[in-house]
């Protein structure tokens, strides 16, 4: 049962990430070499959430996290 459980949260840790780099990739352009180029807004905003505590985000912010972690609650839940 725990090999199970931590091959489904693993596979939900996978499409989380999976998701956020499809996500991160209209968020930019690649460039000629093949590197990628995030337009500064969003580094800023992201630098900024990255350094914040979860308790001091906005509630538009932590809802979104709310919403990743329900997903988690899913998979436990079975």
């Amino acid at each position: 049962m725990a090999d199970d459980l931590r091959e489904r949260l693993a596979d939900l840790c996978h499409s989380q990430w999976s998701n956020w780099m499809k996500y991160l990739f209209t968020k930019g352009e690649f460039n000629d070499d093949g590197s990628f180029t995030i337009d500064f807004e969003n580094v800023l905003r992201w630098l900024r959430q990255s350094e914040t505590l979860y308790k001091d985000l906005s509630n538009t912010e932590q809802e979104s996290d709310r919403k990743e972690a329900d997903k988690f609650l899913k998979v436990l839940d079975g």
